[in-house]
């Protein structure tokens, strides 16, 4: 596999934090969201695990397992977990019976938490690459999963064609993602914990000054619903798509397979 570390997003090179509450109002539409999503990854890595357990009272690996569940793993599939991170649906997705699987991933010191990690009776490995510019061949695995990083990407059309160019046919793409709950009473809890508690009490925990923590609840408010990105996923190719809730609606776990 190569790897092609000209399509990565310039470091940054500023003081400026990552995100300011200028640069807020709408993330997704920074026309440099991709060197600010990735100076914020570089500057929370340390500190990125500790703060998904005790901000989602461990639940972010409970719809891990939940995703490589959905991903119906054989043992001869090759998984490719973009924008992998530290590595933790990697593992899962080993742990869960994938004997070969494949971390990609533009944020450095974040692949170098991911790989501290290792698993036991199963290949992985991780790469350095951007979701848009996947360094794999067409139709070359058999399973594509992001987790909480579609909305990361600057393109996620892009992102989803790719994913469908590298998966071979009958190959599942899994994503996993944050959605705003659409109970009302939930809605306000959630409004509360991640909008105003969450970033605070994580900022506290990680030393962060890049912004990461104001931009989470930004970014999820502010990307496309549930429905959205499963038209999405059926305008770029993939069939039997589907969306399972999780934890009363504040994440997803979506579902589509390639024809074929």
């Amino acid at each position: 596999m190569s790897t092609d570390t000209a399509t990565l997003p310039p470091q940054n090179t500023t003081t400026e934090p990552a995100w300011t509450e200028s640069r807020l109002d709408n993330p997704h539409a920074e026309p440099d969201k991709a060197r600010r999503v990735e100076a914020m990854f570089a500057a929370i890595a340390p500190s990125y695990d500790l703060n998904n357990r005790v901000h989602s009272f461990g639940r972010d690996q409970a719809w891990r397992r939940t995703a490589v569940k959905l991903a119906n793993v054989k043992p001869t599939d090759t998984v490719l977990d973009v924008a992998c991170g530290t590595g933790d649906l990697s593992m899962a997705f080993c742990d869960g019976g994938a004997q070969r699987v494949v971390g990609v991933d533009f944020t450095v010191p974040m692949l170098d938490v991911a790989q501290t990690k290792k698993p036991t009776g199963a290949e992985l490995s991780y790469h350095a690459g951007d979701a848009l510019h996947l360094p794999l061949a067409d139709q070359s695995v058999d399973i594509v999963s992001i987790a909480f990083g579609i909305r990361n990407v600057t393109d996620p059309m892009a992102a989803l064609r790719e994913f469908h160019r590298v998966l071979r046919p009958g190959g599942r793409l899994i994503v996993l993602e944050f959605t705003v709950p659409a109970n009302p009473v939930m809605r306000m809890g959630y409004n509360f914990y991640c909008g105003w508690l969450m970033p605070k009490t994580a900022t506290l925990i990680s030393g962060d000054k890049s912004g990461a923590y104001k931009y989470l609840p930004r970014s999820v408010s502010t990307f496309t619903g549930k429905a959205e990105l499963i038209d999405a996923m059926q305008q770029t190719g993939f069939g039997d798509v589907s969306a399972k809730s999780l934890t009363m609606g504040i994440a997803a776990c979506y579902r589509g397979v390639k024809p074929g």
